[in-house]
C-alpha cells in the first residue's frame, strides 16, 4: 500500500493541528498578558511565583487534549524527516528575529508557545510506537540513566551555568541552548525567565499520551484525558506529568539548585502507573 503523500496529513488530522496551532497562539497571548500584570507586583513570595508557574503549566495542560484526538497513521520516514526539519527551522528561524526592546515580551512568548507545539506534536509521535505498556520502562531508566550523566560529567551542568550567569548579567551573545528553553513569567520580573527546556515537555507529553493509548488514567481531576478532548471540556485536565514537571521546577526554585527534571518525572509518572495498576487490579 502506498504511502500518501509526504508533506500533507488526513483531512481530520489537519483539522486538530490546526486548531493545535491556533490554540498555542493564544497561549503566548495569555503569557503576553500575564507578563504585563507581573511587572505590576513588587518584591512577590515564593507563592506568588508559584502560583504563577502553576496557572501557566495548568494552562498548558490543556493544550495536550488536541493530540489525544489525532488518529494514528503509517507514514514513510520521510514525512518525518520533512516535518522534522521544518520544526527545526522555525525554531532556528524565530530566534534569529532581534526586535526593539519594546517587542521583545512578545517575541519571547511567541518562542515558548512554539517550543511547547513542538514538543506536543514530538511526544505525540514518539508515544504512537510504544505498543505495549512495560516498554516505557526501559525508555525512563535510559533517560534517566543519560540525564544524570549528561547533569555530573556531560554539557548540562555547563549549559545551566551559561544560562543563570547570562540572565543574572546579560552581557554577550546569547548561550546557543537558550534556543530551546521554554520561558515562563514571574512576577516582579520584567522579562520572562527560562524554566524548562524542550525535552522535558517532549516527555510530559509523551506520557500523557502513551496513558490515553494503553488506557491509563492519569488526569489528577478524575475523567479520563481522552473523554475530556472528545467532550471538548477544557480546564478539567490535569495530567501527573505536567504536575510532575511543577514538583521538579518548585524544588529547583526553593532550594537554588539545578535539578534534572526527566528523572523526576519518569518516577512520579512510574509510580502513578503502578499505583492505577494495583487499583485495577484489586477491583478486578
Amino acid at each position: 500500500m502506498p504511502y500518501p503523500p509526504f508533506t500533507t496529513f488526513g483531512r481530520s488530522n489537519r483539522r486538530l493541528i490546526l486548531g493545535l496551532i491556533a490554540a498555542h497562539l493564544l497561549w503566548s497571548g495569555a503569557l503576553l498578558g500575564l507578563c504585563a500584570a507581573g511587572r505590576l507586583m513588587e518584591a512577590p513570595g515564593l507563592w506568588w511565583a508559584a502560583g504563577f508557574l502553576a496557572l501557566q503549566l495548568y494552562a498548558a495542560g490543556q493544550l495536550i487534549l488536541p493530540v489525544l484526538r489525532l488518529h494514528p497513521f503509517d507514514r514513510s520516514r520521510l514525512f518525518y524527516l520533512f516535518w522534522g526539519l521544518v520544526l527545526a527551522m522555525s525554531i532556528w528561524l524565530i530566534n534569529q528575529v532581534s526586535p526593539g526592546e519594546a517587542w521583545s515580551p512578545l517575541l519571547t512568548v511567541l518562542k515558548s508557545g512554539l517550543l511547547l507545539l513542538v514538543a506536543t506534536l514530538t511526544g505525540t509521535v514518539l508515544a504512537r510506537h510504544i505498543t505495549r505498556l512495560w516498554e516505557i520502562l526501559p525508555i525512563c531508566l535510559v533517560m534517566t540513566l543519560a540525564d544524570l550523566v549528561s547533569f555530573f560529567h556531560g554539557p548540562t551542568a555547563g549549559f545551566a551555568r551559561e544560562i543563570e550567569q547570562y540572565y543574572r548579567r546579560p552581557e554577550g551573545p546569547v548561550p546557543l541552548i537558550d534556543m530551546v528553553l521554554v520561558k515562563l513569567v514571574f512576577p516582579g520580573t520584567v522579562g520572562l525567565a527560562p524554566v524548562f527546556g524542550i525535552s522535558d515537555w517532549i516527555m510530559v507529553v509523551f506520557f500523557a499520551v502513551v496513558a490515553s493509548r494503553h488506557g491509563v488514567n492519569d488526569n489528577l481531576f478524575g475523567t479520563p484525558g481522552e473523554t475530556l478532548a472528545r467532550q471538548g471540556r477544557i480546564g478539567s485536565y490535569l495530567p501527573v506529568s505536567v504536575a510532575a514537571l511543577f514538583a521538579g521546577t518548585v524544588l529547583a526554585q526553593a532550594t537554588g539548585l539545578f535539578i534534572p527534571a526527566l528523572p523526576l518525572i519518569a518516577l512520579i509518572v512510574l509510580l502513578w502507573y503502578a499505583g492505577r495498576f494495583l487499583l485495577r487490579r484489586r477491583a478486578g
